[in-house]
């Protein structure tokens, strides 16, 4: 009898987060077809779906052996496909209470597998994704006993060609790309430089919610938060899991596409808004749930704001773990959450834990940048750019409460002609500054080809 080898052996347990998503067996597919092994994977899905959406559709696609476990709150219907296991949790639609929800349903079903992998609904694989995680994985083990491996990764298109049968796409980091008035950071992929060459993953400071791979116990330990709704997420996962105990990580060959666009597709915000919400379609509109998101993700990182809603912190469940703090991690990611502000090395994307330690707070707040994002806007009767014929550009600028300019961006006429709506222009202002620096005002202006201002406005920032 042939012995079998640790890849076979290994058992990989999948989360899959599905909402009304007609790419999830496409997805199903192409994750089992390219597997090595694929006997070893039990994929569980939250398979929030609406009443078009049947199990016909399974059996059809060539999903064998159903059985259906009755369960609350909600059944679970198992297939088999390819000798993987795949269960749904059957969710109609107007029950969902968000992503993280979701995602927290798959979680309580894990059954100790060895590995976990976390994704959307819309992937594409590269031919042995699972044995090339899992290699990663154990290669990291001499650097760190609870690895996580997590990217942003490159986008396919669902009518397209298979993006593998392209050739290889570049690996992807995480960057920073903006703290948001509500409180979360909000993440760009990058390349990594010189990816070909790199032999291993390399250090991280962000996770991906839409693929994270680590031990499976990983999915017991750090569960999603149900009460998140969406944004957050991420930013309170890689704290989450930092405090926890694991190393963040960058894969440094991509092993997976994800689709970003779902253009045409029901997404959550469109089923429950506020007549569905009236009609008892749904329990709560989905602004409803964001904004006590939004407002528990500032709890959590003790970043409360008098303007917004107040929140309790999560419970410890879903609260920092124990081997590392929040200080611990602000130091290694180069991110001060009470100052909304990041360090240089963070902008430049260069490894985490490059910047001062914690040890010299002094110093190490001393090369923070703040980070803004501003809400620029103005209606038509006191900036009207449909009526600047003459213009060729439109600036924006934050400025001091002495008048100078903190911060500009000029765009096209085309370009900020798309900022105008039901008579408003509307656009973000995203720009870091020093700690001492803070914008007291903003300025619209249209410039013509001479760079003439044709038209403008100003409005003070309330405090």
């Amino acid at each position: 009898m042939t012995s079998m080898t640790a890849d076979q052996m290994s058992t990989l347990f999948v989360q899959i987060a599905s909402y009304r998503d007609p790419e999830l067996i496409p997805t199903l597919h192409d994750l089992v077809n390219r597997a090595e092994f694929s006997g070893r994977l039990r994929i569980v899905v939250s398979w929030q779906h609406g009443t078009d959406e049947t199990l016909g559709g399974f059996f059809l696609e060539g999903f064998q052996k159903w059985r259906l476990q009755p369960d609350q709150p909600f059944c679970v219907h198992t297939f088999e496909l390819r000798g993987a296991t795949v269960e749904l949790i059957d969710i109609p639609h107007e029950l969902s209470q968000g992503a993280c929800w979701a995602r927290n349903l798959i979680q309580q079903r894990y059954q100790g597998e060895t590995y976990t992998l976390q994704l959307d609904s819309h992937h594409r694989f590269v031919p042995h994704w699972d044995t090339q995680l899992i290699a990663m994985q154990e290669q990291l083990r001499a650097r760190s006993p609870k690895p996580l491996l997590t990217a942003y990764l490159p986008a396919y298109t669902p009518a397209a060609p298979h993006p593998g049968d392209q050739g290889a796409s570049a690996a992807l980091g995480m960057r920073f790309d903006r703290f948001t008035p509500e409180s979360p950071i909000f993440f760009r992929a990058f390349e990594l430089p010189e990816w070909q060459s790199l032999p291993e993953p390399v250090p991280a400071r962000f996770y991906s919610g839409h693929f994270t791979f680590a031990d499976g116990s990983f999915a017991r330990e750090v569960q999603h938060d149900p009460e998140y709704f969406f944004h957050g997420e991420e930013i309170s996962l890689a704290v989450r899991a930092y405090t926890h105990g694991y190393d963040l990580y960058h894969p440094h060959r991509n092993l997976a596409w994800h689709e970003y666009s779902r253009e045409g597709r029901p997404k959550f915000w469109d089923d429950h808004d506020g007549n569905a919400r009236d009609a008892g379609r749904v329990s709560q509109a989905w602004w409803e749930r964001n904004a006590r998101s939004l407002a528990r993700n500032r709890a959590l990182f003790g970043m409360e704001d008098a303007s917004a809603p107040a929140a309790e912190a999560p419970e410890a469940k879903y609260g920092f773990g124990q081997a590392r703090t929040l200080a611990d991690y602000e130091a290694y990611a180069g991110i001060s959450f009470s100052d909304r502000a990041v360090q240089p090395e963070v902008i430049a994307c260069q490894p985490p834990g490059a910047g001062a330690p914690l040890s010299d707070p002094a110093s190490w707040r001393s090369t923070l940048r703040r980070s803004h994002d501003l809400h620029i806007s103005a209606h038509r009767s006191v900036f009207d750019i449909q009526a600047c014929t003459q213009a060729t550009q439109v600036r924006v600028r934050a400025l001091r409460a002495d008048g100078s300019v903190l911060h500009e961006d000029t765009a096209t006429i085309e370009s900020s002609r798309s900022h105008c709506k039901n008579d408003w222009f509307d656009r973000r202002l995203a720009f870091l500054c020093d700690l001492s620096e803070q914008p007291a005002a903003y300025q619209i202006a249209a410039l013509d080809a001479n760079q003439t201002v044709l038209a403008k406005f100003e409005k003070a920032l309330t405090a």
